[in-house]
């Protein structure tokens, strides 16, 4: 039996006919699953993929350049 990563309610699947990649939708939660691998059968949530791409847009540069905008600013008054 397959369950929901989000809220682990089961999942009304057959498990030989899933196929990588396949999105599923859990009907307790929501969620939007893609079914990771078939053997062992994992789901990943769609939202983890999200948060997971949001990591790699950070720029440490950025934050750099915003603390010493703000020291001038201080500085200036």
């Amino acid at each position: 039996m397959v369950s929901c990563p989000k809220c682990d309610a089961p999942i009304d699947v057959e498990e030989d006919e899933l196929d990588e990649g396949d999105v599923l939708s859990c009907d307790e939660c929501g969620a939007s699953l893609t079914v990771a691998s078939v053997n062992p059968v994992e789901l990943e949530s769609e939202s983890e993929d999200d948060d997971e791409d949001e990591d790699f847009d950070y720029d440490e540069d950025e934050e750099d350049e915003d603390e010493d905008e703000e020291e001038e600013e201080e500085d200036w008054h």
